[in-house]
């Protein structure tokens, strides 16, 4: 599998992928469905956003987006997404590992992620992927000024699950 910076040709294909507008909310926060492709388009403008899509065999199988913060020396994982046709199959837990590869090997040694709280079958892609919760206090910090109460995440390794970096 290949994972390559996002073309904007592809905005189309992953619009179309959220199945309903629960899906929708629940991967962008957005209440439009179907997504319109001008909005996954218009997020490639965010010069801290890094888009990128895994391929295989040329087959487009997810998205995920490298939010930078420079000031902050992080990078937040985000809007993962992965085509209908694949779910089920480690490849969203490819997609983050892959992400957070990057994020590494870019020099950002704090990568995070924040997931919707009734999300589990994300929240259980990701812990596979080596993301562990915050410290709960953090947590209740960053979700002051969010919609939801987010579960944040911090990676902890190359996928495999650890010791969490708030507790050692």
């Amino acid at each position: 599998m290949d994972l390559l910076p996002f073309a904007t040709a592809h905005a189309t294909t992953v619009a179309g992928w959220p199945a309903s507008p629960r899906e929708v909310a629940m991967w962008c926060g957005r209440h439009e469905f179907p997504l319109p492709a001008r909005v996954v388009a218009d997020w490639q403008q965010g010069e801290d956003v890094r888009s990128h899509m895994l391929f295989a065999e040329g087959n487009p199988l997810g998205y995920g987006e490298l939010w930078v913060d420079t000031e902050e020396e992080e990078i937040e994982l985000a809007r993962i997404i992965v085509a209908p046709g694949a779910r089920g199959r480690g490849i969203g837990r490819e997609l983050v590992r892959g992400l957070a590869a990057l994020a590494r090997d870019a020099g950002y040694a704090n990568v995070f992620m924040r997931v919707h709280p009734d999300n589990d079958r994300a929240l259980r892609c990701y812990r596979g992927a080596g993301f562990l919760p915050v410290d709960a206090h953090l947590a209740a910090e960053w979700n002051v000024s969010q919609p939801v109460g987010y579960v944040w995440l911090q990676h902890t390794g190359p996928g495999e699950p650890g010791r969490s970096p708030q507790t050692g």
